[in-house]
């Protein structure tokens, strides 16, 4: 890796993740070819049935009277909540596309940790075991020739086991906060002058230690950066955004973590301009889903079927992918929850075989064990 692209990272990244210790961790990798993959981790269990609203359902009214926020038609029977409504534009153009009633193979426990270490383990099993606390992300890379020559790396404090694994990985993280007084500011703006590169990093570094940032601007920083390395060599990139843990006055709640998720994707699409936006999957997915019906605190509890937002110019936008499994009380999971009717894994492992021709036999063997891929779903062109 070069040594001033790498500086210039941590220089605008690692003071960013030292000032905010709860910032995502961020891995990116290097793999042949020209088609790209963004896998956004939503952490907290983001509420489907608010953000692709069921309205052509009567049961999603009668579960939600204090909960749904305004939304805009999509279809006809989902609607779209309006804390997404930058990304109506991307579903006219069929560059947006959601999966509903989705979910990993977790059941009932509906433990954040849990069903996190599953959803980046993708594996089959209901828990991840010691043995399999590799992820994904990294398994692609372990079956990928030529993948890995820059060999992913990571920026922020916690760990991103979607990407862990025997695939080389380079890793930093912050011990403690940048903090520098104004005169210590001013001498190093002076020795940074007359480099570009730098000047511009450490400004930013410096902005982040010494104030407080607009809400949504860290996630901004990491979607540009992420623009940055895949008009570079990176072809895979993996973040996640928290804060979708509402069991709260939702209604208020969801829509900072929908305004960072909203910002994030259009980034991405601006930056990476329409050739390479035209050759990129971004995949945003959640450990599970939330309760049908809303707690008596204005919000949502723990649940099973959730739903995944796909972005990009090389998928099949325009459409709610998967089989709705309806909302009556004999429809639910467990008479609480939106029935799953297909699998987080198998989506994207059709995004794999399509974007790198990664066949169906490696894809349930080696990088999601004991999935059973359906047929192809149309999801990418």
């Amino acid at each position: 890796m070069e040594r001033r692209f790498f500086l210039k990272g941590l220089g605008v990244l690692g003071c960013s993740a030292a000032a905010h210790p709860w910032l995502t961790t961020l891995t990116l990798a290097a793999t042949p070819g020209e088609n790209r993959l963004v896998v956004i981790i939503l952490r907290g269990a983001m509420d489907g049935l608010d953000v692709v609203q069921p309205l052509g359902d009567a049961g999603l009214m009668a579960a939600r009277p204090g909960v749904l926020a305004p939304s805009a038609d999509l279809d006809g029977f989902f609607a779209l909540h309006e804390g997404l409504s930058d990304l109506m534009p991307l579903w006219q153009s069929g560059e947006l596309g959601f999966v509903h009633a989705t979910s990993t193979p977790y059941r009932d426990k509906r433990s954040h940790f849990d069903g996190q270490d599953l959803l980046e383990a993708g594996t089959g099993t209901d828990l991840v075991s010691a043995e399999q606390r590799d992820g994904w992300l990294n398994r692609l890379l372990s079956v990928m020739p030529g993948a890995g020559s820059e060999t992913a790396w990571a920026v922020g404090r916690e760990a991103m086991p979607i990407l862990a694994g025997p695939a080389a990985t380079q890793s930093w993280a912050p011990d403690q906060d940048l903090a520098l007084s104004a005169p210590a500011r001013a001498l190093l703006e002076h020795v940074y002058e007359d480099d570009a590169t730098f000047h511009a990093a450490s400004a930013s570094a410096f902005d982040l230690a010494g104030m407080e940032e607009a809400e949504g601007q860290d996630v901004d920083m990491i979607a540009d950066f992420v623009v940055e390395r895949l008009h570079g060599p990176a072809r895979i990139a993996a973040f996640s955004l928290g804060g979708w843990d509402t069991h709260k006055g939702q209604e208020r709640a969801i829509r900072r973590p929908l305004g960072q998720l909203q910002s994030a994707v259009v980034r991405l699409r601006e930056g990476l301009g329409p050739e390479i936006w035209g050759k990129t999957v971004v995949m945003a997915m959640t450990e599970f889903g939330r309760t049908v019906r809303q707690n008596g605190s204005g919000g949502t509890d723990h649940g099973t079927g959730g739903a995944m937002l796909v972005a990009g110019g090389a998928v099949r936008g325009g459409k709610v992918h998967g089989r709705w499994p309806g909302l009556g009380e004999a429809d639910l999971y467990d008479r609480r929850d939106l029935m799953p009717t297909s699998d987080v894994r198998d989506w994207a492992a059709q995004a794999m075989m399509a974007l790198y021709g990664i066949d169906q036999a490696t894809l349930e063997g080696q990088i999601f064990p004991g999935l059973r891929m359906e047929a192809p779903k149309g999801l990418i062109l």
